[in-house]
């Protein structure tokens, strides 16, 4: 097991700079997920503390070693690709223990490793198969395997479900979770889905144009996003974002949205943090699970908006519907019982307390 400790690295192709300043420390044992766009620079930066891609700027530790003279082999790091890299004319064992092989590890060694390895994934029916013979759950767990024989100080996953179905995808992510949870290795995740971030992650480091932007557990991500980017891209269906204007209102201040006559009521212990922001053009956050039917018991006393439904998507454990509001077509996720219709008008009522404002001068959440 080892710490990781990434200081200033930048990454430059040509005059592109790929990676702009990355800063990163991950403790021993923690399970971090890079999560972000594609051509964010999480792969890059992956790639980099495997030792696959040149460091143009900056640093990385492993167990408090600087590795800019150590070789990819000799970092004792083990990376699991989107691709699963197995070769085809080896059996699964024979792929398993080809790294160690290399290294003239003792026979019964790696025998050992082997059986523990495919005993942890359940795949020790499969080892003399050939990987044509396995489904794409099976050669990802391989590669799985591949990697936990080498007893790595770090596990590196680049996008590691990608290529698989989404049902299967939703099992390899509880597999590689136990897997975590089992060998308490320190392991960096790269991947473009925010679910796997939130289910994943101790700590998600949300990336975008070469740079990190926002730090921390998930939840803490998803309820205190830092900027609008943030605020958009973790959360599914996304945070809706709604033109805005902060106004006085009946004992305080309140959100008034363009072309809706409802005032929304900003919530008394945020008064001195939203009035500097009066007049100006301001957005309102709020993610689809704030808005609700106005019955629900936990809604007395919160605001209302009215609004006709465009688009109506029943999940069964939740209905998505469409709206369009101050302008802006709106997400809300409500509850199966809540019976509605497209092109029907209802009323929602909207839960301030999780409303965010956003500064659209700067993306910034105020």
């Amino acid at each position: 097991m080892a710490d990781v400790v990434v200081q200033d690295i930048v990454k430059r192709f040509g005059a592109t700079a790929a990676v702009q300043g990355v800063t990163l420390n991950i403790r021993d044992g923690e399970f971090v997920v890079l999560v972000g766009p594609s051509g964010c620079g999480k792969s890059t930066t992956l790639r980099m503390i495997a030792g696959l891609e040149e460091i143009s700027e900056g640093e990385i530790l492993i167990g408090g070693e600087p590795m800019a003279s150590v070789a990819p082999k000799d970092r004792n790091v083990a990376m699991v690709f989107q691709n699963y890299a197995l070769y085809p004319h080896m059996t699964v064992e024979k792929n398993m223990s080809f790294g160690l092989r290399l290294r003239r590890t003792p026979k019964d060694d790696i025998r050992r490793r082997v059986s523990e390895a495919a005993e942890i994934l359940g795949i020790t029916d499969l080892l003399q198969r050939l990987p044509r013979e396995l489904s794409g759950g099976e050669r990802q767990r391989v590669a799985m395997g591949r990697a936990i024989v080498r007893k790595p100080s770090v596990f590196l996953f680049d996008e590691p479900l990608s290529n698989l179905d989404a049902k299967l995808r939703v099992k390899m992510r509880t597999e590689i979770k136990r897997l975590h949870q089992t060998l308490g290795a320190t392991t960096i995740y790269v991947t473009h889905d925010q679910v796997e971030a939130m289910t994943l992650a101790d700590r998600m480091v949300v990336m975008n144009k070469g740079r990190i932007v926002q730090v921390g557990a998930p939840l803490q991500v998803y309820d205190s996003p830092s900027t609008a980017f943030v605020a958009t891209f973790v959360g599914s269906p996304s945070m809706n974002l709604l033109p805005c204007s902060i106004v006085d209102g009946a004992g305080g201040i309140a959100v008034k949205l363009h072309d809706v006559e409802a005032v929304l009521p900003v919530p008394a212990d945020r008064t001195d943090r939203y009035a500097p922001h009066k007049g100006k053009p301001m957005r309102l956050g709020l993610r689809p699970e704030h808005f609700c039917d106005p019955a629900r018991k936990e809604a007395a006393g919160w605001p209302s908006v009215t609004a006709t439904l465009d688009v109506v998507e029943p999940l069964g454990a939740e209905t998505t519907v469409f709206f369009t509001l101050g302008g802006e077509e709106v997400c809300a996720r409500l509850d199966p019982g809540f019976r509605v219709a497209p092109r029907q008008q209802i009323s929602l009522a909207v839960n301030m307390d999780k409303m965010h404002l956003v500064d659209p001068a700067t993306g910034a959440i105020v």
